[in-house]
């Protein structure tokens, strides 16, 4: 990726480059500058998660664009895949979400989103970046009434919250079932309780108190153990968790187990497949997803296309062949007849919708692919050489991958969001590629320094 732009946007620590108010401000002037391809005035959603930082950031933002002749649409916190949504609905050129998605709240970043509601491809990242290095638009300065405004959109979480809902049969409610729902103190903390609730359910809410310093601590996604255990205490049917912006989703059965979401997609792509809603008879996953889930979809006719680690290549992936299911384990789901976007609410609704629909109980479900043992560690790394130019790092792997002879496999990638490094390796013996992957983890530590 380039020099601002990784995976996922523009991240870092807020308030340090790249994540300065100076920053985003001259991302809002390139972007403006790149999305003014139509005739009239031009419009730019901005949402945003509850990090404190937030409010820095998207002040910014907005006079970047403004600046550039663009009206500004705020909605304020709601999540990533609102914006995106929002987007397409209020007819804006583009959508912006100020987010780090499931890291701590010090951190912060900010995406783009075309108009057609879709991440932005590299090219166009690329261009906003090169805008922004060579101060190519420095002397674009709209004055009088050429100059953008900003307002705010008041009704913004009702759409969304419609909008999830329509992806449920119109008959279809949730009365009698049990559910706990882990928000993360993050961008759902409003709307999806009330989803839930008005879709008729019994609902527990956690996570759902933010105050600027709390998203995703100790909860959501990326920290069920709270969940899992009410579940328990309330003898729920299901916890749902989301990550700080409500992309993705994990799960937690009636037993208190984390259902990831290599099970939760092996569970819809199972049902798709009998309900013949399963295009080309194909899932979407990423080289992370676990060797068990390629078994399972081989076993049930179904092929199991890989990408790179990243939602947006998951949904570039199912757009160009027309696939309608992809995932990550990570619990970013994207249900493409639905939403053009992993989004952790219509998740939630769809194993509320199977489970309903089944009458079986979410541990049932998730028991139809068994997990090969698998091992991730990360690794802080000062700075990211290319891993091909590293030998010592190459050879070892080679000689772990002869260990394993075939049963298994090793994945050593970059975080594109993180200072990390991510040693992945699975197998039939959990022992086994354990030790592989703390030697291959000492073996980047003396490489990369």
């Amino acid at each position: 990726m380039g020099k601002l732009f990784g995976t996922d946007g523009v991240r870092g620590v807020a308030n340090q480059d790249p994540m300065t108010s100076e920053m985003a401000m001259k991302l809002g002037r390139a972007a403006g500058h790149v999305f003014r391809n139509r005739e009239g005035r031009h419009q730019i959603v901005i949402g945003k998660d509850t990090r404190i930082s937030g409010y820095m950031l998207e002040s910014a933002l907005t006079s970047g664009l403004c600046s550039m002749g663009v009206d500004v649409l705020l909605v304020g916190p709601l999540p990533t895949p609102a914006i995106a949504f929002l987007t397409r609905s209020l007819r804006a050129d583009a959508g912006v979400m100020i987010s780090a998605s499931h890291n701590p709240y010090q951190d912060n970043g900010i995406k783009f989103f075309s108009n057609d509601g879709m991440k932005l491809p590299d090219e166009a990242e690329q261009r906003i970046e090169d805008l922004i290095l060579s101060n190519e638009i420095e002397h674009i300065r709209p004055t009088a009434e050429a100059i953008g405004k900003a307002f705010r959109i008041d009704d913004a979480d009702g759409r969304y919250i419609e909008y999830v809902k329509r992806s449920l049969p119109r008959e279809m409610d949730f009365q009698g079932l049990r559910v706990v729902l882990d928000c993360a103190n993050g961008a759902a903390y409003h709307v999806f309780p009330k989803v839930i609730k008005e879709l008729g359910a019994k609902v527990w809410v956690m996570g759902c108190e933010p105050d600027g310093l709390n998203i995703n601590d100790g909860c959501g996604a990326v920290h069920p153990e709270r969940l899992s255990q009410m579940v328990r205490d309330r003898k729920a049917d299901i916890g749902i968790a989301l990550d700080g912006d409500a992309d993705r989703a994990m799960f937690v059965c009636e037993q208190g187990n984390v259902i990831d979401g290599d099970h939760a997609m092996a569970a819809f792509a199972l049902d798709l497949k009998r309900q013949g809603r399963l295009r080309k008879d194909t899932v979407v996953g990423t080289v992370m997803s676990n060797f068990g889930f390629e078994l399972a979809m081989k076993e049930a006719g179904i092929t199991l296309v890989r990408t790179a680690v990243g939602d947006r290549y998951i949904l570039e992936r199912m757009v160009a062949d027309q696939y309608n299911l992809g995932g990550e384990q990570s619990g970013h789901m994207i249900f493409l007849d639905y939403h053009t976007s992993g989004d952790g609410l219509i998740s939630g609704l769809q194993m509320l919708k199977l489970m309903r629909r089944t009458g079986q109980p979410l541990s049932k479900l998730a028991d139809c692919m068994k997990a090969v043992p698998q091992v991730l560690l990360g690794v802080k790394v000062p700075r990211k050489p290319d891993l091909q130019a590293l030998p010592l790092l190459q050879q070892a792997i080679r000689e772990k991958e002869q260990v394993l002879n075939g049963t298994g496999r090793i994945l050593v990638r970059y975080s594109g969001t993180e200072p990390l490094l991510r040693v992945m390796v699975e197998g039939q013996d959990a022992a086994m590629i354990q030790t592989i992957a703390e030697d291959l983890v000492n073996v980047v530590k003396s490489c990369i320094q």
